[in-house]
C-alpha cells in the first residue's frame, strides 16, 4: 500500500513538473511576441521620424526648398518667407526683356577656371560681381539650391553655378515687398536655383549663371521679374561643363518654371 502511494505521488509530482514546464514555455512565447510587437512598432516609429526628418529638412525645407542632396548650406539660414506669387510673364524675349527693365545683360563671359579649392582657402579674384565663373570649393560644398536669408560664401556659389544652377540675387536693402516678390518668383522655379540677398554688388537685382550675368541697376517690378525669367530659360543648365541633373532636381526648373 506504502509503494502504491508512493508510486502515486511521484506520478503527481511528474505531471505537475509537465504542466510547469508547458505553462513556462507558453510565456516565454507570449513575451517574445510582445517584444517582437514593441520592436516593430519602435521600428516602425523610428522609421517615420526619419521619413519626417528628411521630407522636412533633407530634401526640401518648407518654403526655402532646401536640397540637401545638391550641395551643403555651409551654416547660412534658409529663407522660409512665403513669396509673392508673381504674375505671367509678358515679355518673353531676353533681349528685350532686359532692355525695357535697364538691366545689364552680359551673356558668355570669360570663363575663369575650374580648379576645386578648399573650403577654407581665400575667395579668388573674380573679375565679375556678382561672381560668374571660377575655381571654387570642393564637393560636398557647393551652395545647395534653395533661399537662405544671408549671402552664402562666393567660392561655394561659384560651385553652383559650375552644375548649372541659377542665382538670384537683391540687395538687403531693397523693400521686403520687392524682396517677397522676388521670393515668390524663386518659387515657381526653385529646383536647380538659388535666392539670396547680396550686399558686395552694385546692383538692385541680379542673376547668375556660369559665364552669365543680368545686372538690374533698380528693381522695376514685372518687367524686371520677366527679364530674370528669359534670363533663366536661355542660360540655365547649359553652361558651367558639369551637368545640371548630377544633383536631383525636385520641382520647377528655370527651364520649366510653374508659371
Amino acid at each position: 500500500m506504502a509503494n502504491r502511494r508512493e508510486e502515486e505521488r511521484e506520478r503527481l509530482r511528474q505531471a505537475r513538473k509537465e504542466r510547469e514546464s508547458g505553462q513556462a514555455k507558453s510565456e516565454k512565447r507570449r513575451l517574445f511576441a510582445v517584444y517582437g510587437g514593441a520592436g516593430l512598432i519602435g521600428l516602425l516609429v523610428v522609421a517615420g521620424v526619419v521619413a519626417l526628418i528628411a521630407s522636412s529638412g533633407g530634401d526640401s525645407a518648407g518654403a526655402a526648398h532646401i536640397n540637401q542632396a545638391s550641395g551643403s548650406t555651409n551654416g547660412v539660414e534658409p529663407d522660409q518667407r512665403a513669396g509673392t506669387p508673381p504674375p505671367k510673364v509678358k515679355v518673353t524675349n531676353l533681349e528685350q526683356a532686359a532692355k525695357q527693365a535697364d538691366c545689364d545683360l552680359r551673356l558668355k563671359l570669360e570663363d575663369e577656371g575650374h580648379t576645386h579649392i578648399a573650403p577654407t582657402a581665400q575667395t579668388p579674384d573674380y573679375k565679375t560681381s556678382p561672381p560668374t565663373s571660377g575655381n571654387h570649393a570642393e564637393s560636398p560644398y557647393q551652395e545647395a539650391d534653395g533661399a537662405y536669408t544671408e549671402m552664402p560664401g562666393e567660392i561655394f556659389l561659384v560651385h553652383s553655378l559650375e552644375h548649372g544652377r541659377m542665382q538670384i540675387q537683391y540687395s538687403p536693402d531693397l523693400p521686403e515687398e520687392d524682396q517677397l516678390a522676388l521670393k515668390g518668383l524663386y518659387e515657381t522655379m526653385y529646383a536647380g536655383a538659388l535666392l539670396f540677398p547680396n550686399e558686395n554688388m552694385d546692383y538692385e537685382v541680379a542673376a547668375t549663371t556660369w559665364t552669365n550675368l543680368l545686372g538690374c541697376p533698380e528693381y522695376k517690378g514685372d518687367i524686371t521679374l520677366d527679364a530674370i525669367r528669359d534670363f533663366g530659360k536661355a542660360t540655365w543648365g547649359r553652361y558651367g561643363g558639369e551637368p545640371v541633373n548630377a544633383f536631383s532636381l525636385k520641382g520647377p526648373t528655370p527651364l520649366e518654371p510653374e508659371s
